[in-house]
């Protein structure tokens, strides 16, 4: 998946305004523009979207985290220069204080039926024989699941 549709499908989620997606950029130490923030969100053939990078996505799940949960004291955990789809699910589990069940209920809300094995499986170490890498049509289910939990059934 693009970092920028992972980026509209949380905003979307959270219904988040942009002062707010300034702000949790902000929670892990990065300032950005309302522009930049804007460029990011637009579809992919506007001729003003900016493509947002790994790192960037990384901060921004990191400020989610704190945003969610409250900022730790002390240093903050360092970004991530390259995200897989299995490192964004592990961030948005700690956000949002997930157990394996309500990852599983948000998954089944999307109509994808997966075992606990198999999500403990993107949770691993890559050198693990267990490891599975998260595709994106298992990330695309679980945005789509959140989405239903997190908004319900309203409309656009």
């Amino acid at each position: 998946m693009h970092n920028n549709d992972i980026l509209r499908s949380l905003r979307y989620t959270f219904d988040f305004r942009d002062d707010q997606m300034i702000h949790i950029f902000s929670q892990a130490d990065m300032e950005v523009s309302r522009a930049e923030v804007s460029d990011w969100l637009k579809k992919n053939d506007d001729e003003a979207f900016h493509p947002l990078n790994d790192f960037k996505l990384a901060v921004f799940l990191n400020g989610l985290i704190n945003y969610k949960r409250g900022k730790k004291e002390g240093s903050q955990p360092v970004p991530e220069s390259r995200l897989s789809n299995n490192i964004i699910l592990r961030k948005l589990k700690i956000a949002l204080q997930l157990k394996d069940e309500d990852m599983l209920e948000i998954l089944e809300l999307a109509g994808r039926k997966i075992s606990k094995h198999e999500l403990s499986a993107f949770f691993r170490k890559p050198e693990q024989s267990q490891y599975r890498v998260c595709k994106d049509q298992i990330m695309r289910n679980f945005l789509q699941g959140m989405q239903k939990k997190y908004r319900g059934n309203q409309e656009e």
